[in-house]
């Protein structure tokens, strides 16, 4: 194995060297620093003339004088089933004090794209015990939902608390959560790795965790471990993966770092022009295969950055993904957890998981008649404030005080606190009693007979 002392320049995390055979794209890369210690690196461009290498340590007491080797092999990933239960860093190795992993294979992290004519259709309905998302926005085996956010805004709780609570109702098959975290600080990594353990979460789950202070290039990485981890899991041990990963706008900040260190002609607001095909490349690893038991279910959160749902990285998100759940500030602000805002929220597969022998026959009018509700509550409240409740009718204010219920009684719920999907449309359906029956145009007289609260007391009596 040849080794070169032909750097000619160091960039940022980017070594440039000169004169070498021919190299791979995404070959790995060992450099010898003059300490004698090594530092390693993937193989980012390479031409005739020049090979440029992303360093994942960082560059930092690299010279001109240090010795490369080119190791002829992309990255992979030892993937064990003993992985469960494990808490690993960015890079893969751990981080919980315990040994280091005895791999049963070693997998290319970049994976490989599943053939859309073997995707199975998502169907399977997967209970996360959060009203909004269950009863108006239903995640389905085989999705991959988002959670659009804000700095400041809980995410990281809602994320950890559909790890904690996510199952398949009624379904003995084998489940798990790989949770990848990027761009975290020590203390939300502290915060994570006490809730895994105090709840026994930690037992199916696999951990990954990118710190802030950690190289931005490792951030590149990091995801691709947990998929790698997670299709692992799902297709050769027929398990149900849920993949978690926040926050995915560090991780398009690291790109756009390493983008401006290659000098890269830059997109819309300096992220590089290929950031889409780099997102679709990890969301699109969800899904089930057709002859595979496992499937692998992704929910990434994200931050956007100046509360600005048009930014590029939800934007682009939004077009590869099946929907979106938003947070709102305006809901945070007012004490209500989870503030997810059903309004803006979307599950285009909702109606695949959903209805008789999934959740129950009423799940979609249900679901319906409180979006219209909500929705007409929620304009009445910019009318009050212009004319005064004083000059609403009497149905105008049954509207404004359904929606102050909805987000009191069923968006508001405790981050221990695990709703059945019978609880949660049960919930519902207290909550359109409220309302007058005539207004419940939505739903069809036989769910009314036989869900109504009213109707269901005299049936009783």
């Amino acid at each position: 194995m040849k080794e070169y002392k032909t750097i000619t320049e160091i960039a940022g995390p980017l070594v440039f060297v000169k004169k070498t055979e021919p190299v791979s794209y995404n070959e790995l890369v060992s450099i010898q620093l003059s300490d004698g210690s090594i530092k390693r690196g993937q193989v980012l461009d390479t031409s005739k003339d020049v090979v440029v290498v992303q360093v994942f340590e960082g560059t930092e007491g690299i010279s001109r004088e240090c010795g490369v080797k080119f190791l002829g092999e992309a990255i992979k990933m030892p993937v064990s089933k003993d992985m469960l239960g494990r808490i690993l860093s960015g890079a893969g190795d751990p981080l919980d004090g315990g040994p280091a992993i005895i791999p049963e294979k070693r997998l290319d992290i970049v994976g490989a794209a599943i053939n859309p004519y073997s995707r199975r259709q998502p169907k399977d309905f997967i209970q996360t015990g959060i009203s909004t998302i269950d009863g108006m926005n239903t995640l389905v085996r085989g999705q991959k939902l988002p959670i659009f956010s804000g700095a400041g805004l809980p995410h990281n709780e809602i994320a950890l608390q559909i790890a904690r609570q996510a199952k398949v109702v009624g379904s003995t098959e084998p489940f798990a959560v790989v949770f990848c975290a990027m761009g975290i600080t020590s203390e939300e990594a502290q915060t994570f790795m006490q809730d895994f353990e105090r709840t026994g979460a930690l037992e199916r789950a696999v951990v990954f965790m990118n710190l802030a202070d950690d190289p931005a290039i490792e951030r590149i990485i990091t995801p691709r471990l947990a998929l790698t981890t997670a299709e692992y899991l799902a297709f050769e041990h027929d398990m149900h993966v849920l993949v978690i990963y926040t926050d995915m706008t560090n991780y398009c900040e690291a790109l756009r770092q390493i983008g401006a260190a290659r000098e890269e002609v830059p997109g819309r607001r300096g992220y590089p022009g290929y950031m889409y095909t780099d997102l679709a490349m990890l969301y699109e690893r969800a899904g089930m295969i057709d002859g595979k038991k496992g499937s692998i279910t992704q929910v990434p959160i994200l931050t956007m950055p100046g509360d600005d749902i048009t930014h590029p990285i939800p934007d682009l998100t939004g077009y590869i993904t099946e929907g979106q759940i938003v947070v709102a500030r305006d809901l945070h602000r007012k004490g209500i957890y989870p503030p997810i805002n059903v309004s803006p929220s979307l599950s285009r597969l909702m109606n695949l998981g959903i209805g008789v022998g999934k959740t129950r026959e009423d799940h979609k009018a249900v679901s319906d008649q409180c979006y219209s509700a909500y929705a007409e509550g929620k304009d009445l409240r910019g009318l009050v404030a212009i004319v005064g409740k004083d000059a609403l009718s009497e149905r105008d204010r049954k509207f404004l005080e359904f929606a102050d219920i909805f987000e009191d009684k069923l968006v508001r719920q405790s981050r221990e606190e695990d709703r059945t999907i019978e609880q949660t449309l049960d919930m519902m359906w207290g909550l359109l009693a409220t309302l007058p029956v005539t207004e419940l145009n939505k739903i069809d007289n036989k769910y009314i007979d036989k869900y109504h609260p009213a109707k269901k007391a005299k049936v009783a009596a």
